[in-house]
């Protein structure tokens, strides 16, 4: 018996009836004809700063849907699905856009930036938007994408990040899977240096792309390449990071906290404003307490679940995922569980770094090549290998459940792996090539209507409504007394705010 084998028989029937799952979902809202859309976050809405289900996210433009903590994967789309419905009834003229890659963009400067109103902890929300904007510029944040919160009852911290460290090592056959963004509108990367063709005027385009939201063009930074954070241990992990909140960037203190009105520009000058701004495939979370700094959280009570963060809006699913996705993550993650995690280095680090481009960029590409444990390796060779060793967990998760549904999961991905044309992203690019000028804006326009009249024409009980409206309505008044009830300066909430995290 192998080790992984080993491990998984020591996960009891209860553990893994118990595994819990959660999603958050970003995504724009458009104009009908596919622009962004300016107006703010709907009011019929509740407030941003305190619902518990609806907020935003960079962007005032940003709708960010939250579910809550779900031991069975369909009663988590259930509840996703009243969310949407919730969000396009309000919506009126504008739809939610169905792709992470952004629908028509204005100017940079004129993208707006969440408003969460007086308070302290409203305007720092603001505030570390308006840095993030000045750093990397406010289109790249307009990207947006599913992310599921994953964890399983009796994990320790040390073997959490033991995941963590097999997922970043396997995270390649997720964005070849599941990558569903090889084409933008030439708003995005306008005035940007790029390495996409053309597909005409209005679209660019990688041939072979999966995910160019997780390649050289979406969620990266040139500065957090210098990190090289170690996944080996949770105090590893928190202490890189406390550094990085303190180590000035000369770019970002030639920005300045402050412009010479006296307004603020970003938190702080450091090469990390707060914990947030590490961008990653994937973390180690922890509830947090009010007020509570998520490095605070972790170091004194130990990781609570990981967020998964890679995964794409598919936007032929109707809520951006679809339960066999779910299952197959499930499998997925708990794979990286019970596989042996041996401890990252330095020049792994970077083998994986460049293992991600290459498949956000290229990972339809035939015989493309990856770096496993310093030697070459084909994807479909490598990806093959681990779908046949997640065999036995689909299998242990069906006979708990009573049905087929994790080995389905699994065996439509060794069918898209046989056949990539059948890929999410490979999809994504013969309906834009359909298209009758070929345009990404065009297709998912397409289909975010389409969405929006089936979220329209799904019944909700009157019960539930009058539920989602009180929610919207308690989360005003919750906003309102929290600028009440605010005593302190700004200058010290935040000064106080930023030293939490030496603590």
């Amino acid at each position: 018996m192998n080790q992984a084998s080993q491990a998984l028989g020591e996960l009891t029937t209860e553990q893994l009836q118990s595994i819990l799952r959660g999603i958050e979902k970003e995504s724009l809202r458009s104009t009908p004809q596919g622009g962004l859309a300016m107006t703010p976050h709907p009011a019929t809405l509740g407030s941003p700063l305190t619902h518990p289900h609806i907020t935003t996210d960079f962007s005032e433009s940003q709708i960010e849907l939250i579910t809550g903590v779900h031991r069975n994967v369909l009663s988590c789309l259930d509840e996703l699905t009243q969310l949407q419905q919730v969000t396009t009834r309000a919506l009126v003229d504008e739809m939610l856009w169905a792709s992470s890659m952004p629908c028509g963009l204005p100017e940079d400067h004129l993208i707006p930036i969440g408003q969460y109103g007086t308070s302290n902890v409203g305007r720092s929300k603001s505030v570390y938007r308006m840095g993030l904007g000045h750093r990397y510029g406010r289109r790249m944040q307009t990207i947006s994408g599913i992310h599921y919160n994953w964890s399983l009852p009796g994990v320790s911290s040390e073997a959490y990040f033991g995941l963590i460290r097999n997922f970043r090592r396997n995270a390649f056959l997720l964005l070849y899977l599941f990558g569903a963004s090889p084409a933008v509108c030439t708003t995005f990367v306008a005035g940007r240096d790029h390495r996409l063709q053309t597909l005409n005027e209005y679209t660019r385009y990688l041939p072979y792309a999966t995910s160019l939201r997780m390649g050289r063009l979406g969620y990266q930074s040139d500065a957090q390449t210098s990190l090289a954070i170690s996944y080996n241990s949770l105090p590893d992990y928190l202490n890189a990071l406390q550094n990085a909140m303190r180590q000035p960037y000369p770019p970002y203190e030639t920005i300045g906290v402050r412009s010479p009105d006296g307004a603020y520009r970003q938190l702080s000058t450091s090469l990390l404003q707060i914990e947030n701004e590490f961008y990653g495939t994937i973390r180690p979370k922890r509830v947090l307490r009010p007020g509570e700094r998520p490095v605070h959280a972790l170091r004194e009570r130990g990781v609570e679940y990981v967020e998964v963060r890679l995964m794409d809006l598919d936007p032929f699913e109707t809520v951006g995922i679809g339960a066999q996705t779910m299952r197959f993550l499930d499998v997925f993650l708990v794979h990286c569980l019970v596989s042996n995690s041996p401890p990252d280095t330095s020049d792994e680090i970077a083998a994986l770094g460049r293992n991600q481009h290459k498949v956000a960029e290229r990972g339809r590409e035939p015989g493309l090549v990856l770096e496993r444990s310093g030697e070459s390796v084909v994807l479909t060779t490598w990806a093959a290998e681990l779908l046949q060793s997640m065999r036995p967990i689909a299998q242990r998760l069906d006979t708990i459940e009573g049905n087929l549904a994790h080995q389905v999961a699994l065996d439509a991905a060794v069918d898209s792996l046989a056949h990539p044309d059948t890929l999410p992203s490979a999809r994504v690019l013969q309906a834009v090539k359909a298209q009758p000028n070929g345009s990404f804006v065009a297709f998912v326009r397409s289909r975010s209507k389409e969405i929006k009249e089936a979220m329209q024409s799904m019944p909700m009980p009157h019960a539930l409504e009058e539920h989602y409206k009180a929610m919207a309505h308690a989360s005003v008044l919750e906003q309102k007394s929290t600028e009440r009830e605010d005593t302190l300066d700004f200058d010290d909430y935040l000064q106080n705010y930023l030293s939490a995290a030496s603590a």
